[in-house]
């Protein structure tokens, strides 16, 4: 087993077996007790950087600072108090050009005079419950791809491969990352044109997740990832057009299903494909959560690491009450309410197979080696040109607890556009982490049609 040079910049992890040529299947109870021991329960390194600025691991966020009004109640933030260390812009910013992605780089050509990554005290705050964190020690001894990589066999309820062999496995890491069992939450969507104007779309959320159902085991899971069901609120056009939406684990064997109500037509049909590349409401359907569905069309490759300056502990972007024109700026979110913050990540990289079809022929994530968030993504045209840049504005929801998105901003580096979802400032709770779900049968095509006759 040999290991994989990084490129310039790079940090390799000194673990052999985490960058095999080849994928393996499970690990060891030897290699999986570094779970336990120097690696989190996570699989990332408990050992901080000093000289890049990363504290070590010590088990993270999971107690409520004071003054959080508990479930359902907006964030307060842990870090209020903290300044920026310094703040980077297009002149500067070649004394941090080590530490910061190709994408960031090209948000600060296209924004010279606006764009800034305001650099924060880094802090480690993720944290997950004690029963996903044992989850995910037997899921490295476990779990395994599926032909093809295209799902998984044997994982259940935590990070299918905490210690992963290849791309393949760390995208999958992402895409069943902890995130909470059961979300329920209202927030707008805005489209913003190059001058700075922008249309909403508001909309109500709910996501149930199959794979961290507390009664069920690897074996039970029928190949259902999560459902998740959407309807659109005031003052959205098609006010009460409801979307649900089926999530296979393995969608090769079993392409997402997914059905529409029409509030017009007063009946639910079946929607089209809503995988790969579909456009939906300005960005494209696998753009949504940074990352979801299908692998199947593209080659993965783990690069190894880099310390890399990321969104992180982004609290005030979702202060109640204000204003979006104080956050939605032209080019670009409004950078003073912005949090940056070093971190080291797993670099994945994704190329378009030989025959296979997609608006983006490369991909870069930057998946964050505590949570295995994807904080960052490039996307590349077909002429090898980069082409979206999108950043996950994160924080830690530390009553589940887990990271989670604040708002999820896509920009196009051609029209000088972007698309931001998640705004909730306005909305009388934030993202709601429920432990009293919906059953089953509330995520149902019939129950579709019901709440549309309502």
């Amino acid at each position: 087993m040999t290991r994989q040079a990084l490129r310039a910049g790079c940090l390799l992890l000194s673990l052999g077996l985490l960058l095999p040529q080849a994928a393996q299947a499970k690990v060891s109870a030897e290699q999986a007790a570094q779970l336990n021991d120097r690696l989190t329960p996570f699989g990332a390194e408990r050992q901080g950087d000093a000289g890049a600025g990363i504290p070590a691991w010590t088990g993270g966020l999971s107690q409520a600072p004071a003054g959080y009004g508990g479930p359902g109640s907006f964030h307060v933030d842990p870090f209020a108090g903290e300044q920026p260390l310094r703040v980077i812009d297009a002149q500067t910013q070649q004394a941090d050009a080590a530490n910061l992605s190709e994408g960031v780089k090209a948000l600060f050509k296209a924004y010279p005079q606006s764009f800034k990554v305001p650099v924060y005290p880094s802090h480690r705050s993720f944290a997950a419950p004690q029963e996903i964190y044992q989850n995910t020690l037997n899921n490295a001894q476990q779990a395994t791809l599926a032909a093809g990589g295209n799902g998984l066999v044997g994982a259940y309820a935590g990070i299918p491969f905490p210690l992963p062999a290849d791309g393949r496995e760390a995208i999958w890491n992402h895409i069943a990352r902890w995130q909470g069992r059961y979300i329920d939450e209202v927030a707008v969507t805005a489209q913003v044109t190059a001058s700075g104007s922008y249309s909403v779309l508001r909309e109500r959320i709910q996501l149930l997740s199959n794979y961290y159902h507390p009664q069920k085991d690897a074996g039970s899971l029928n190949n259902q990832l999560y459902a998740y069901a959407s309807e659109l609120l005031p003052p959205s056009r098609d006010v009460g057009r409801a979307l649900l939406v089926h999530e296979p684990i393995d969608q090769v064997a079993e392409p997402r299903s997914a059905w529409i109500y029409n509030p017009g037509q007063r009946r639910v049909r079946r929607a089209p494909t809503l995988a790969y590349d579909t456009p939906i409401d300005g960005i494209y359907a696998d753009d949504t959560d940074m990352y979801n569905g299908a692998i199947d069309r593209y080659d993965w490759t783990l690069v190894g690491k880099r310390n890399l300056l990321v969104p992180y502990h982004n609290y005030a972007m979702e202060q109640p009450g204000r204003p979006a024109d104080e956050l939605i700026k032209p080019g670009h979110l409004n950078p003073e309410l912005t949090r940056w913050e070093m971190h080291r990540v797993w670099v994945v990289e994704a190329t378009l197979r030989a025959g296979q079809r997609h608006v983006h022929a490369k991909r870069r994530f930057y998946l964050d080696e505590d949570s295995w968030y994807a904080l960052m993504v490039e996307n590349y045209d077909a002429r090898g040109e980069l082409w979206h840049v999108n950043l996950a504005f994160s924080k830690n929801a530390y009553e589940v607890p887990t990271i989670a998105p604040v708002n999820l901003v896509f920009h196009d580096l051609i029209a000088r556009s972007y698309t931001v979802l998640g705004l909730r400032n306005n909305e009388k709770a934030p993202r709601q982490f429920l432990l009293a779900a919906p059953p089953e049968s509330y995520f149902t095509p019939g129950s579709l049609r019901r709440k549309g006759t309502q």
